[in-house]
């Protein structure tokens, strides 16, 4: 419902504000202020995306979880799609998301509306585990692969050759 009615205001939005400010300032002026904000929207995002970008390997690198990067990464890219489409409303949040403020903001809002049940990595292991053994990757322990399989006859075997998995 949330996404219908921003489908439905944003455009609204939009057309009133390309009313008022070109009847303020003229058609050529305000034409020229939706250039500008895309052109320097796009330099500001790819600076800031690098920079995210380069957050991300640090926490993989470290073994750090990456959550943070990743949805800062998201925001930068979501602002530079918002900095792309020509409007004034869009282009405010846009430059609002490129703001570091307001992003770590709006992470820890959606950080205390998402509930992450575990976080593994090779090394280390964060969350909560399934000791009911039921699926997942923490259920068990160890280096235990779960999955299915169907023995082949050996005759069938023999004519297929090796399986490409080993050294022969």
């Amino acid at each position: 419902m949330w996404l219908l009615i921003a489908f439905i205001a944003v455009p609204l939005i939009e057309i009133g504000l390309f009313i008022q400010v070109g009847g303020a300032i003229g058609l050529w002026p305000t034409l020229l202020i939706v250039v500008v904000t895309a052109v320097l929207g796009t330099f500001l995002v790819r600076t800031q995306g690098a920079m995210a970008l380069g957050q991300l390997r640090s926490s993989f690198s470290d073994l750090r979880d990456p959550t943070e990067p990743l949805v800062h990464g998201a925001m930068i890219l979501f602002a530079g799609a918002l900095l792309l489409t020509p409007g004034f409303f869009t282009d405010a949040v846009g430059f609002a998301l490129l703001v570091p403020g307001v992003r770590q903001a709006a992470y820890k809002a959606l950080r205390a509306r998402v509930n992450v049940q575990a976080f593994e990595t090779h090394q280390q292991q964060y969350g909560q585990h399934d000791t009911a053994g039921r699926g997942g990757p923490t259920s068990r322990g160890g280096d235990v692969i779960d999955g299915e399989y169907r023995e082949i006859p050996e005759d069938e075997a023999q004519r297929r050759g090796p399986s490409g998995w080993t050294k022969h």
